[in-house]
């Protein structure tokens, strides 16, 4: 439940690297668009900063604001190496389920997703739960990305949601900061590629393997105290 005594009405999910095992794809096309423009940047450190909006990834990972120029060729060539990934891209274990687990509770279930409204499509045509979600954001609904709680804010406007009544799902720990911002519970996944210390460590307040793991403790999990009031 959330640290209010608000009945739970919705959850918020991060799509990449949460129900889409997408986080290494995008590492792989950011690590590309860098060395297309001369920088090089470890896949390591690129990974760990998956989660981040565009835009403040790649001020993070060089140290410094870019000129509008490269960082527009950057996420440009980003976007267009990641593309490439769409046909392949995968939903993980149980996430279809999950959605409609938590859709079953009359719970409204929202994509809280910062990718382009195409990208978006494509996530959404790998996790094949349409029927579950009761709305969904993209990256033309916030003016800033992650860490800033935007794309969340967003998220609860679409569905008509308050923040105390409602529980964030992501793998990253600026997902668990992002929400932390509006006072939103986090359940972190570590599909992803984030550790479990880390993520509790940024303030998430349970943490499972897997969607399918979630949907087996979905019950004791933060999402199961649909009935508290």
């Amino acid at each position: 439940m959330t640290e209010s005594s608000r009945p739970l009405r919705g959850v918020l999910f991060d799509v990449d690297g949460t129900l889409v095992d997408s986080n290494y794809l995008h590492t792989v096309a950011w690590w590309q668009a860098f060395r297309r423009l001369d920088y090089d940047i470890p896949m390591a450190n690129i990974h760990r900063a998956i989660g981040m909006g565009g835009d403040k990834l790649i001020g993070h990972l060089l140290g410094s604001d870019p000129e509008a120029e490269v960082e527009e060729k950057l996420d440009s060539s980003h976007g267009a190496i990641f593309s490439t990934s769409w046909p392949s891209l995968r939903a993980f274990d149980g996430a279809a389920e999950l959605l409609r687990a938590c859709a079953s509770r009359d719970l409204a279930v929202v994509l809280a997703s910062s990718a382009s409204e195409p990208e978006l499509q494509a996530l959404r045509r790998a996790i094949d739960a349409d029927d579950a979600i009761s709305s969904a954001t993209s990256s033309s609904d916030a003016d800033e990305s992650k860490p800033a709680p935007d794309i969340l804010q967003a998220a609860l406007d679409s569905a008509d949601l308050e923040a105390e009544a409602t529980v964030f799902v992501g793998d990253s720990v600026w997902d668990v900061k992002s929400a932390a911002a509006l006072g939103i519970p986090t359940i972190g996944l570590t599909c992803g590629g984030t550790s479990e210390a880390e993520l509790l460590d940024a303030g998430a307040k349970q943490v499972y393997a897997s969607p399918r793991e979630l949907l087996q403790n979905l019950q004791d999990s933060l999402l199961g105290q649909t009935d508290a009031g």
